[in-house]
This record gives structure tokens, C-alpha cells and sequence, in this order.
């Protein structure tokens, strides 16, 4: 672990390997677990401005249990969280033949919306806890995603160049600059 700035890191995130392989995924992270996306107060406001013109891109059963639990709702860990469709997909997850794909980010690439997706989503496999004081930014290991462990092995791309663009989005570039200088140092 190291301090930057106002964030605690795992080195992992640095050592780690990461491309997100959705070919062979098909985008399981979007329907399986047992809770939702992780989100932010702001995340929780976004989802309502946006959700009218989200819907239209939603599968039924997606617009159906936002329109039933509301368009996020509270986890079991009392924290803000997308909806699910009966305790399984997000109610945000739409298909592309067998592949999942996140509905709010269809209108985003559509120009529909300005918001791409909650930013859990888009950092993923980086988890960020927030504290009073700082945040905890850890790596988080799931099966689901070994494929996309070895790809980036394969192609040599560690997570937090992967995840470069989420990273700027959550932290900022100077944050982002930094971090890259933490990376150039700890492989000497």
C-alpha cells in the first residue's frame, strides 16, 4: 500500500494485469453477484435525471423493477446501489445476443446522455471505499474476470493503465500523473 494524496492504494494495482475481455466474458460482472453497482450520492440523483431517456434503450424486465424498487435502492451493506432484476442482472444490463452490455452506457455512446455509466462500473476491477479522511483503492480479484487477467498478461497492460481513462473520470489528471510516476519508480 501506498498514500497519494487523499487515497490509500494497493500496490496491486500497478502489479496486476488487466484487459477486460468481453468476448469471452460476455459481460458476466453485469449479471452476476448478489448486489448491484456500488454508487455515490451523486450517482443515485444522476440515475433519476437520466433514467427518462435511459428507458427506451432498457429491456423490460430491466424497466420493470426500476419502476417497482426505483432506479437505485439501498444494498444489504446500506450502501446506494443499482437495481436488480429479481436479485440477479442489473436493471441496467441489456443484450447483444449473448453478450451483456450496460444500457446507460448504449445512450451515452448514442449521445443521448452525458454520463457514461456510475463509475464503480466503468473502474471496475478497482473498488474505491470512501472514509472521512481518505479513500481506499484496492484491486479486486473475481473468476469471472480471469480471462480478462490473462489477456492483459498476455498484452502487458497493467490494471491502472487499462483503467486509465476511469481513473482520470474518479481522481483526476494530476492524480492520474502522479500515479503513473509511482509506477515508473517502483519498477526500478
Amino acid at each position: 500500500m501506498f498514500q497519494l494524496n487523499k487515497t490509500i492504494i494497493s500496490e496491486e494495482i500497478l502489479e496486476k494485469e488487466f484487459v477486460c475481455n468481453l468476448s469471452a466474458c460476455k459481460g458476466a460482472c453485469c449479471v452476476d453477484g448478489d448486489a448491484g453497482a456500488p454508487l455515490d450520492a451523486s450517482e443515485v440523483e444522476k440515475l433519476k435525471e437520466i433514467y427518462p431517456k435511459v428507458k427506451p434503450f432498457l429491456r423490460k424486465e430491466g424497466i420493470k423493477a426500476i419502476e417497482k424498487q426505483g432506479t437505485s435502492v439501498v444494498g444489504l451493506d446500506g450502501e446506494p446501489e443499482t437495481t436488480l432484476i429479481e436479485g440477479k442482472d442489473c436493471a441496467y444490463v441489456i443484450f447483444d445476443k449473448d453478450t451483456a452490455l450496460c444500457g446507460i452506457e448504449q445512450a451515452y455512446n448514442q449521445g443521448i446522455i452525458d454520463w457514461k455509466k456510475p463509475v464503480s462500473c466503468h473502474l471496475y476491477p478497482i473498488r474505491v471505499k470512501e472514509y472521512a479522511d481518505f479513500a481506499a483503492v484496492n484491486y479486486h480479484k473475481w473468476h469471472i474476470c480471469d480471462d480478462a487477467c490473462s489477456l492483459g498478461k498476455e498484452l502487458e497492460v497493467p490494471v491502472y493503465k487499462f483503467l486509465k481513462e476511469s481513473l482520470i473520470r474518479k481522481f483526476g489528471q494530476q492524480w492520474y500523473d502522479e500515479l503513473e510516476k509511482v509506477a515508473q519508480e517502483m519498477k526500478k
